[in-house]
């Protein structure tokens, strides 16, 4: 679970990560821990979207315009962004609405950004995504798939970048995915309770300890918190010049074709993971045992179900990769 998520800080284009397991195991403590760890970005000064200055595609029609005029963007730098997504939310305040007192005083048609607005270049995560409203579901697919969010609203066309590292969490007891939001999630990773009684003892433990003092618990694991951001931030850094053999490619797709994975995407998130991983490790060429590493998490969602197969999908995905690679 850990990985997963700092693979998508590393590498966003692996399109976030679904956390599924029993109640009480830390899945959302670990998502909304990962805030500490984000790295800073460069963005616009004031704009609502967090724009970045050099890429076109993930600007705001506004900034966009002032570059074509050729304006001086003021810069600054932030981290980036987590939001969440609660499951009550109105639709309108997930993509944003038209901001009616404006228009009743100034007569101006004004657009009031929403929560996808604000995750623009960060993270929406979503907590009890089974339970999330079908409509709600429907926004998240659109604007996940395309990068963009449009809103069609009172005569008024709005259309903003929503490009965000999807990351959801929830429990399989209290319902199943819909099939086509779960293949939008880059990776899948489960998580079950730990059966060590020694290990449960130290959980309770650190618990206890945190809940006494959080100051001084933060502070106890200050240097290694700070080792991991550089880490995260040099593997951010060099991630473009990790290699991966054609040999190795090859053996990728030959796995997911033989599991009969629908799509591509299968193959496409598990050469980001891998390279990404190659980069968290302080490579710059990818080895058969970061594919190892990567690939069930990768590949375990999009697996076909059969009722009658007992074992867990994870186990099958290694198996062949055992197989393929000898």
């Amino acid at each position: 679970m850990k990985l997963c998520l700092l693979l998508n800080v590393i590498d966003p284009k692996i399109g976030g990560v679904m956390i599924m397991g029993d109640r009480g195991t830390g899945k959302s403590t670990t998502v909304r821990s990962l805030v500490d760890l984000l790295p800073e970005i460069r963005v616009v000064f004031g704009d609502p979207y967090n724009s970045d200055p050099e890429d076109p595609e993930s600007m705001g029609i506004e900034v966009r315009e002032k570059v074509v005029n050729g304006e001086e963007l003021t810069i600054t730098m932030t981290k980036i962004n987590m939001v969440d997504l609660p499951l009550g939310a109105t639709e309108d305040r997930v993509c944003g609405t038209i901001d009616i007192e404006k228009a009743l005083t100034e007569g101006v048609k004004a657009f009031e950004p929403g929560l996808l607005a604000k995750a623009n270049r960060g993270i929406l995560y979503v907590d009890e995504v089974n339970l999330l409203d079908d409509h709600l579901v429907d926004v998240l697919l659109d604007s996940a798939a395309s990068g963009w969010n449009t809103v069609e609203r009172e005569g008024i066309s709005i259309s903003h970048p929503a490009r965000f590292i999807l990351i959801g969490s929830g429990n399989p007891e209290e319902g199943e995915l819909r099939p086509q939001l779960l293949d939008r999630f880059g990776m899948h990773a489960q998580v079950g309770t730990v059966r060590d009684a020694e290990l449960r003892v130290k959980i309770v433990e650190e618990r206890a300890r945190f809940d006494k003092n959080p100051k001084e618990f933060r502070d106890s694991y200050k240097a290694e918190q700070e080792k991991l951001q550089q880490q995260i931030a040099s593997a951010r850094s060099s991630l473009s010049s990790v290699q991966i053999d054609q040999d190795l490619k090859v053996k990728i797709s030959k796995v997911c074709a033989e599991l009969n994975v629908d799509g591509l995407r299968g193959d496409i998130v598990t050469n980001r993971a891998a390279k990404a991983l190659a980069a968290l490790k302080g490579r710059d060429i990818v080895i058969a045992e970061d594919i190892a590493t990567v690939i069930p998490n990768c590949l375990r969602h999009r697996l076909r179900k059969d009722p009658l197969e007992s074992i867990d999908s994870g186990l099958l995905v290694i198996e062949k990769f055992y197989e393929v690679f000898g």
